[in-house]
């Protein structure tokens, strides 16, 4: 069964174990209270006792740490323009939101009777009134008690956020635009007037989208006028937004493609790792299947020369016919083997030896042969 957790975190736990084992009393530090819990219940003991900062142990497990950041910390955002610094127009139109408690919504689910109803119209009546003689308290308490008698009428909503924004309150008249908006969602005053808010607060984007919505609904040179007023910070602020998703998006990819790299870097050591130790282990198996006599053998410098210089080339075992000990020994590796190199007679080839105690590499010379031909004699005779 493969492990799931990748190498890398199993190294920084192998790093974390390594450094408290030298000093257990770590774990009685409140941040590592969950690990000292999970030894407890296996039944380790933590000694008692504060942590005692050792020099060495301090600057090793510093090392390791920085050496963990410098390979985990993701690389600083290049050529990253924050929001701000975005040349925006008109930002010194921009006002402070106002803090006022929320205003009067009415009853939530109040049906209201005929009476109330025309009660409500007479006071949205005086509150167009004030509004008209820019009496804007007056027409907010107006619309007020219009909206007590009758919540579920979406105008008076609007209306009302009209008188707050010109008394500079376009939170207050954002909140009565939501509201008509619950009760109207195609209420195109509602739009309007929030679009407007939005745009007194500086909010470009949202702006943009409720005067736009509002047009649509039902257009006016006003609304329109106030829509182009914020259309070009709404650009520029929703182009440098893609660009940073494009450049988000390119970095996301980027370091994905760094992970799959490094997931095959460390696949193919653990691989060459892994075909290493099988090789170093079927080496031992070899030499072990030998008997106790060869490898004591091994230990002899003479045999161990012989052995060399017969792998060298195996026609040099003819050196060897009148020497028991090595040709003993040369039999016992042929029947282990499959015999020499060369074919020798009875004993088939074979590839290479694992290395062994002794053994020298050796460079057989062989003589040089006069490969030009011979001059023949000529005595003149027939």
């Amino acid at each position: 069964m493969s492990c799931p957790i990748n190498t890398e975190d199993i190294g920084k736990l192998k790093i974390f174990i390594e450094f408290v084992s030298s000093q257990p009393s770590l774990l009685n530090l409140p941040q590592l209270g969950f690990f000292k819990k999970f030894i407890e219940q296996l039944g380790g003991k933590i000694p008692e006792g504060g942590f005692q900062h050792n020099a060495g142990a301090k600057a090793e497990a510093k090392d390791d740490i920085e050496s963990d950041a410098k390979m985990e910390e993701p690389k600083p955002e290049e050529d990253s323009e924050p929001e701000s610094d975005i040349e925006l127009d008109l930002m010194d139109t921009i006002i402070d939101g106002d803090t006022d408690p929320s205003q009067e919504m009415g009853e939530d689910g109040k049906i209201p009777t005929d009476d109330e109803i025309d009660q409500a119209s007479e006071f949205r009546g005086k509150a167009a009134a004030s509004y008209s003689n820019k009496e804007y308290e007056d027409a907010i308490n107006f619309y007020t008690q219009a909206i007590l008698l009758n919540p579920t009428h979406a105008l008076f909503y609007a209306k009302r956020a009209q008188a707050f924004l010109k008394l500079c309150k376009p939170n207050a008249a954002i909140r009565d635009c939501n509201r008509a908006l619950h009760l109207n969602p195609d209420n195109a005053s509602a739009y309007k007037f929030r679009g407007r808010a939005n745009r007194l607060l500086g909010n470009w984007e949202s702006a943009a989208k409720d005067l736009r919505q509002a047009c649509k609904l039902d257009y006016d040179d006003e609304t329109d006028e106030w829509l182009k007023e914020v259309t070009p910070n709404a650009k520029k602020i929703e182009l440098h937004k893609i660009k940073q998703e494009r450049k988000k998006a390119e970095k996301e990819d980027k370091a994905r493609r760094e992970r799959v790299q490094k997931a095959k870097e460390a696949n193919k050591k653990a691989a060459e790792e892994n075909e290493k130790k099988q090789s170093n282990t079927s080496d031992d198996d070899f030499m072990s299947s030998l008997g106790p006599d060869v490898m004591d053998a091994f230990n002899d410098p003479e045999i161990a020369a012989a052995l060399q210089d017969v792998m060298s080339n195996p026609a040099n075992i003819m050196k060897y016919q009148n020497n028991p000990k090595v040709m003993n020994l040369l039999k016992k590796f042929a029947g282990a083997t499959g015999g020499f190199p060369g074919g020798m007679p009875g004993m088939g080839g074979m590839g290479g030896f694992p290395n062994f105690p002794g053994a020298q590499t050796q460079t057989q010379t062989h003589p040089k042969s006069d490969s030009k031909p011979k001059e023949e004699y000529d005595d003149g005779l027939d």
